[in-house]
């Protein structure tokens, strides 16, 4: 490269390093590289923070450069601040203090690397800087001396080494005030002049020393304090092991459509650090609604219960990506560390390793059993698939019909692209089984509701092969849909193991427990998800009003489901159970007020009592009876014995349902979910292969027995996917009816008769 093609520009640059270094590496090696290796990130993330670029950190220096000379004499007065709170926890003699010099020249910029006297001369200032302190060069002393309000002290022109002119040093006194000149050049004193020029010298400085004393105690400006988090204003008490807060990413790419990656990211860091039982982690429903918002480090702490708070940016562009991170002490105000990722897009799943190794270093996380293994999991190694899927959940975290289909179609497109994906699987279990709950959600599907439970279980057999959390959740409801709350439970502990920080798992760990006849348990678990997501209260005041239900308290449990749904009035189900507490409390103006709400909103979907007693399997037949009871006094249509009794005492086991069913012709009806159904007919043979006749349609396959469970795939009908169901006595059915049984299925109901 010739001299003409140089790049060259004026720059501010900092050059730092450790004052002592090689006494500090002498006696206690490790000990200096590790606490080097914090200080320098922390230094990073200043840099950074006052929009500076990193030139390089090699041995125990570091240097920068900044576009202006304010933020690089800013950004050293911040380091040395930070240094000195930090270096006060540390005996003297292992105290790591850094020089410092700032200096405004002419560089030569090769790629990421500068060079020349304009670095040179920022060294060299660097040299002449006490422990602890800063030098600037007159070039850096004259843009910055009337714009910042800090003492600078003239130490005169200084030979430096390499550099041909005298350097005018300055160094800055890091406080607010005056700057104090001081002569740079002494002048030869005739001998009749001393005793004179002692005297006045001696009356300058006590003016001098008394004008600081007067200035230092009460003229100079007090810096504004250092904002930190309060014990006593936290929201929930900090407990006893970590606790942080991962804010959402800033986007910073130019394309606002890589908000999905940026929040993706986010979530993934959270995901990974929930896995992690030595932390507690603020759950994504939580920390991102700060998204978009202006919010100090304090208020998010206070409002979360939480001591460290993570935040950062993400920009991509093309297939590179940087992330900048940094973890913040809120008790203190102290960066932890601060961090500037670059790398290609094939690199991101080292990206987020490295992060979250920092964040488990940094807060001293003991990882347990096969905790390290688990945070490795990404389930991918392709970065298309990778970045398929963050773009279908984002589409699923809006819960919208048109954003379902969307996540759909990226979550099959990831598996296009690794057909091993087994967590994109889970995803699309998730999603259907959601939208089968859902009629707005299930429109977006463009399926009915018996296809989205068969397809959710497909998805879901392919996604055990790796499970997650999201998978043994699905699967839980799976359970206990068909009444089978021992498994249920099991599979939510096999969740939780998985990833102890999940609130999602804990509400369904809550719920079923409740249904299971164990609400004391269940309270804990809700509030466990509570302290975890502490900004979406209603759905867990929901589930503490129905436990306590449970438990016989019936002020308790109106009074929670009030509050439920004051914070989020659009939640039917809580305006159902709400009017069946008032009813049982005998405020029946109030109940049938509730449940009218409720009709406005569902219009014809309403239901009988069969449909609302679905949603709420009940173990215990008594617990039952009553919260139909109360239903049906709001004004719930039905009669009291409107609903199918499947409790565990009617439960046929296997064998039961193998000499009921081989071998013999059933018909029945099947409920469709609101008021309706159809009839059918199926004819089974010793070998479990059978015939099925409906109203307009005909069948046949084969059956088997699993467990306590018929399991029955069609040829033709139900999309060739096997199905599985619990079978039930109905003490008062009767042959005319076809429903002295019932199939009770992740999809429904259906009754049936032993034809004579």
């Amino acid at each position: 490269m010739t001299p003409e093609e140089f790049k060259r520009k004026l720059t501010a640059i900092l050059s730092a390093d450790v004052k002592g270094y090689s006494r500090l590496m002498g006696e206690d090696e490790e000990w200096t590289i590790r606490t080097l290796k914090v200080y320098k990130e922390m230094m990073v993330g200043s840099i950074e923070q006052h929009r500076g670029r990193v030139v390089g950190t090699a041995g125990d220096s570091v240097l920068a450069e900044f576009v202006s000379v304010v933020d690089a004499v800013r950004c050293a007065v911040q380091i040395q601040e930070e240094l000195k709170d930090r270096n006060k926890e540390l005996p003297e003699e292992r105290r790591m203090e850094f020089r410092i010099g700032v200096n405004l020249g002419d560089v030569v910029e090769e790629g990421d690397t500068i060079y020349g006297d304009g670095v040179n001369i920022a060294a060299r200032l660097q040299s002449l800087a006490e422990a602890g302190g800063i030098c600037i060069s007159g070039t850096a002393y004259d843009q910055v001396k009337n714009k910042l309000a800090f003492g600078y002290e003239y130490l005169g022109e200084q030979a430096v080494k390499n550099i041909k002119e005298p350097v005018r040093v300055y160094r800055v006194l890091m406080e607010p005030g005056v700057a104090i000149p001081r002569v740079a050049a002494e002048k030869k004193v005739q001998p009749r002049q001393w005793q004179r020029m002692v005297l006045s010298l001696g009356i300058v400085l006590i003016v001098v020393v008394a004008a600081l004393v007067v200035w230092r105690l009460y003229l100079r400006p007090t810096p504004p304090p250092r904002e930190v988090a309060s014990k006593e204003k936290m929201a929930f008490p900090l407990p006893d092991k970590p606790s942080i807060a991962v804010l959402p990413f800033v986007n910073m790419s130019d394309d606002a459509k890589q908000e999905y990656f940026s929040d993706g990211m986010t979530e993934d860091l959270i995901t990974d650090l929930s896995k992690l039982s030595g932390l507690l982690v603020i759950a994504r429903n939580s920390t991102f609604t700060y998204k978009g918002k202006a919010v100090k480090i304090k208020q998010v702490a206070e409002e979360l219960g939480v001591r460290y708070v993570l935040e950062g940016s993400v920009r991509r562009a093309g297939d590179e990506v940087r992330i900048n991170a940094q973890l913040i002490d809120a008790m203190t105000g102290h960066h932890l560390w601060a961090e500037r990722y670059d790398a290609k897009m094939d690199k991101i799943f080292s990206l987020q390793d490295q992060i979250t190794k920092k964040i488990v270093s940094a807060l001293a996380v003991k990882l347990t059993g096969g905790e390290k293994e688990l945070v490795a999991q990404r389930g991918t190694d392709k970065v298309a698939a990778y970045d398929e899927f963050l773009r279908g959940w984002g589409y699923y975290l809006r819960l919208t019909p048109e954003d379902f289909t969307k996540a759909v179609t990226s979550f099959k497109k990831a598996i296009e692209l690794d057909p091993n994906y087994w967590r994109a699987y889970a995803a699309l279990a998730l999603v259907h089984w959601t939208g089968a709950g859902d009629l707005a959600l299930l429109r977006g599907l463009g399926i009915s509701r018996q296809e989205a439970r068969l397809r959710s279980r497909e998805y879901l057999q392919k996604a055990m092969k790796q499970p997650t959390s999201i998978a043994y959740n699905v699967s839980s409801q799976m359970y206990l849909q068909r009444r089978q709350h021992k498994e249920a439970i099991s599979e939510l502990e096999r969740a939780l193991s998985l990833d102890p920080n999940d609130p999602s798992c804990y509400q369904s760990m809550g719920f079923t427990l409740s249904m299971a006849g164990r609400p004391k348990e269940a309270i804990e678990y809700i509030n466990k998800g509570m302290r975890l997501d502490p900004h979406n209260h209603s759905i867990y005041l929901a589930l503490l009003g129905l436990a306590h239900f449970c438990k016989g308290e019936l002020g308790e449990a109106a009074a929670l489901s009030e509050k439920a749904l004051r914070l989020n009035p659009e939640n039917v189900g809580i305006g159902v159970q709400l009017a069946a507490f008032y009813s049982l409390l005998g405020r029946n103006q109030e109940a049938r007020a509730s449940f009218e709400t409720v009709r406005k909103k569902l219009g014809l979907r309403v239901g009988i009592l069969q449909w609302h007693m679905s949603y709420v399997p009940f173990k215990d037949r008594a617990v039952a009876d009553r919260y139909a009871e109360g239903l049906l006094k709001a004004g719930v249509p039905g009669k009291p014995s409107g609903y199918f009794p499947a409790f565990r005492e009617n439960q046929l086991t296997g064998e039961e349902i193998r000499t009921l069913l081989f071998g013999s012709t059933v018909s029945g009806m099947t409920i469709l979910g609101i008021s309706w159904g159809f009839q059918y007919s199926i004819d089974f043979k010793k070998n479990g292969e059978f015939t099925w006749r409906g109203a307009t349609i005909s069948d046949s396959g084969k059956s088997r027995i699993e467990g306590d469970m018929i399991c029955t795939q069609y040829q033709k009908n139900w999309w060739g996917l096997e199905h599985c169901a619990t079978v039930f006595r109905n003490p008062s059915g009767t042959p005319e009816r076809r429903d002295e049984y019932l199939f009770a299925s992740d999809i429904g109901f259906r009754t049936f008769s032993p034809v004579h």
